[in-house]
């Protein structure tokens, strides 16, 4: 099960209303812009493709609701969670849900729409101003013997009542924002900030041709002319998915166990095309449309902690991409369709006999690969290669990295291993050395980049060099290395400056914008060298994150044409943020944006804008609050935050900022309290111990603050700021051999550290 905070963000795939408007900026060869024709057209010439689609996840991604597509059991069935008993009925030849709503009165409400169909079914309800909600309730189509047939809370195990950032009626459950793109085709968000209202219109309901293939007017237009029938042009297709006329094949030479790709190059087509919505991403345009280069519409998440587990297997639900693009399946240029059927979405084959269409059934589905009998779970190449999570309580996801299972490296990376998911009871110490008898010595495991990004998000003491030789080693998935660079600025030193400076011109375009996003630390001028160039990148997500790295640079410092590049960028970047402005984080990054930029009367407006839209968003408390900070009026941030807290009372931040808004008014015993209230509520950060702990020394309780300061450093023993404020307050306390112990300790875990060594040497003097 996921947690509250992991689900909530699994929702993002979730949902979409009749367009058929042009696609800006794909011209037919009239000079029109190609526009919508639906399947039905498609149908004319590809019947056996839309045979094959119909019926699938895509072809049922979202329907209206009706008597035929309606799975759920709506005769007065009945289903209480937490207090609150909700009960599913017919009316009127209609479909509904008596349920609390958002102030959590019982009311009745319609069901309009059908979301997904198989191993659950989601239902859309429609609100004022052309929302639509997705139920928190939802139905287990699986059949029941297999626990199915039944209504179920997307959240079992946790109350959501109204008003929760969770329930079904807030944000985070709403269609047209977070799920409408990947459900519809043609869809237009049609979000109205002025009215906080949405017109969202679509061409399908569902995800039908046009939503891969793009538009088809011209497309239409070439097989309904005469000319069209030699076959020759580009035959007026948006995205052409022939692979641009490669040639070649998987092909296995004699002696070899694994089929290589002979011919021309594999075209990536395939992949932008299912990307998009098969990925963990945020959208940067408003009209994305298929077939564009990735990175020119979405900017995907790195192997994240929340998201990944450290070797770069799935927590939470993440959608296929950022395991794929690890593989060495994807490196080897294998796409989506060698293995799904693009149409009917299925495997091409069943069980074994799909992995065997590369890697020899003889060497490989044989007990002397898998060591295990035929026909038991640990036979199946998906058992040990693909292993499945499971997420909205009912729904099995695999694992798309084809990781070989490293059972040795579980417990060091705090990972699961493929072995003991079937082998419950027992460790993964017994699973490595059954690994280890089967390799025999003379096969001894490679390194896994898992240890790095271990490393860097626990801050061991060699984080930095394995941080950096992961950024800089090509043969490593470039989302690992773009993932360990996000982790660099924790670490800085010259040989990261160079890992730095080498993936500014890496090949592919996510490590160049980690790269972007890791120079805050730097300074100016420094800023401008490194990223300077990228203003005129060919890929759109790489010249946003140049344009807000180099936000605060003041507009002398820039040449005319620096200056032209980056405002170009510049409105790149605003028009992302705006793509998705009825989200409060898009209003947060503008009003960072502004902000950084010095222009504090729209970064408020953009703060201000965010808390409207969301008047339990914590971060545009703390970001407005700050914005005052810096202007000289912290009365106001505190009214700021005090506000916040009334929405959102058991936010640490919101404690954390007002703590230090009190300390900065010299209201030391207010201070303390908030601080502590903050690290109370967040006691895995270490930060907000670390400043707890100061400000209760700062009021006289040194004792106090060295208990606060010890709890800490058992949770986090590395902690460069945790032990420099153990050495420093036992010093001042007169604690000398507690000071040295730590001062050991300080100096161990950060050995290049001057301000390490030099406590150490002060402690040491006789």
């Amino acid at each position: 099960m996921l947690s509250r905070d992991r689900f909530a963000l699994a929702l993002l795939l979730l949902c979409a209303v009749a367009w058929t408007s042009p696609v800006a900026g794909q011209q037919a060869p009239s000079g029109k812009a190609p526009s919508y024709v639906t399947k039905a057209v498609c149908a004319e010439c590809h019947g056996s493709q839309v045979r094959a689609w119909t019926g699938s996840h895509h072809d049922l991604a979202m329907q209206e609701a009706s008597a035929a597509t309606v799975l759920g059991d709506f005769d007065d069935a009945v289903i209480s969670h937490f207090g609150v008993t909700s009960r599913f009925f017919r009316r009127d030849g209609g479909f509904y849900v008596r349920t609390d709503g958002p102030d959590g009165v019982l009311r009745d409400y319609r069901i309009d729409y059908t979301f997904g169909v198989t191993p659950l079914q989601q239902y859309l309800v429609a609100f004022p101003d052309g929302r639509y909600q997705a139920l928190g309730l939802a139905w287990d189509t699986r059949p029941a013997a297999e626990g199915g047939q039944r209504w179920f809370h997307l959240y079992p195990n946790e109350a959501i009542p109204h008003g929760d950032e969770l329930h079904w009626t807030v944000r985070l459950q709403n269609w047209n924002g977070q799920c409408a793109e990947c459900h519809s085709t043609g869809l237009r968000k049609g979000y109205d900030p002025q009215a906080d209202s949405f017109a969202t219109t679509w061409s399908e309901i569902d995800v039908s041709c046009e939503a891969c293939h793009g538009p088809g007017s011209a497309h239409v237009a070439w097989a309904r002319a005469a000319t069209g029938k030699d076959g020759g042009g580009d035959k007026g297709l948006v995205v052409d998915l022939r692979g641009g006329g490669e040639a070649g094949g998987w092909r296995r030479r004699p002696g070899e166990a694994t089929a290589a790709w002979k011919g021309s190059p594999r075209d990536r087509a395939e992949l932008a095309v299912c990307a998009p919505c098969h990925a963990r991403r945020r959208g940067i345009v408003a009209d994305p449309g298929p077939g564009r280069p990735f990175l020119d519409t979405h900017m995907p998440r790195l192997l994240d902690a929340g998201l990944y587990h450290a070797d770069g297997q799935i927590l939470d639900e993440v959608f296929v991409y950022g395991s794929f693009v690890q593989s060495r399946m994807h490196r080897a240029g294998v796409t989506c369709s060698d293995c799904h059927d693009p149409h009917g979405l299925e495997p091409r084959l069943e069980g074994n006999a799909l992995c065997g269409q590369c890697h020899d059934p003889s060497i490989f589905d044989a007990a002397g690969h898998h060591h295990h009998a035929p026909g038991e779970a640990g036979a199946r190449c998906v058992d040990c290669h693909m292993p499945a999570t499971t997420y909205m309580v009912v729904d099995p996801r695999r694992d798309h990295s084809f990781r070989v299972p490293r059972p040795d490296l579980s417990d060091a990376l705090d990972a699961p291993d493929a072995c003991t998911r079937c082998h419950a009871g027992r460790s993964s110490r017994w699973a490595a050395e059954a690994v280890a008898q089967w390799r025999g010595p003379e096969r001894r495991p490679p390194p896994h980049f898992g240890a790095a990004l271990k490393a860097g998000r626990d801050g061991l003491p060699d984080a930095g060099d394995l941080l950096t030789a992961l950024a800089s080693d090509p043969a490593q998935p470039a989302i690992a290395r773009a993932t360990a660079l996000s982790l660099l600025p924790r670490y800085l030193s010259p040989a990261a400056f160079e890992a730095y400076v080498a993936g500014l011109s890496d090949a592919d375009p996510v490590v160049r914008a980690a790269v972007l996003r890791a120079l805050e630390p730097f300074p100016p001028d420094q800023r401008l060298a490194a990223a300077g160039p990228l203003l005129g990148d060919p890929v759109r997500a790489v010249r946003i994150e140049a344009a807000r790295v180099l936000a605060p640079l003041p507009a002398m410092s820039l040449s005319a044409e620096q200056g032209l590049a980056l405002e170009r960028a510049v409105a790149e970047l605003v028009a992302a943020e705006t793509a998705s402005a009825e989200r409060p984080e898009s209003h947060l990054n503008l009003g960072n944006f502004y902000a950084a930029r010095g222009r504090a009367a729209k970064a408020e407006a953009a703060y201000r804008t965010a808390l409207r839209s969301d008047a339990g968003f914590v971060p545009a408390y703390v970001n407005l609050a700050d914005l005052y900070r810096a202007q000289g009026r912290d009365g106001e941030g505190e009214e700021v935050l005090r506000a916040g807290l009334t929405a959102r009372p058991d936010a640490a931040a919101l404690h954390h900022a007002l703590g230090l808004v009190l300390v900065r008014g010299k209201r030391l015993a207010e201070a303390v309290e908030s601080l502590g209230r903050a690290a109370a509520l967040e006691p895995d950060d270490p930060r907000l111990g670390y400043v707890y702990a100061v400000a209760l020394n700062a009021a006289g309780d040194g004792a106090q603050a060295v208990a606060v300061l010890e709890q800490a450093h058992l949770r986090h023993p590395y902690h460069r700021d945790l032990l420099i404020a153990l050495v420093t307050i036992n010093r001042d306390r007169g604690a000398l051999d507690q000071a040295r112990k730590y001062a050991r300790k300080l100096s161990a875990a950060h050995p290049r550290d001057e301000t390490a060594r030099r406590l150490l040497m002060e402690l040491q003097r006789p």
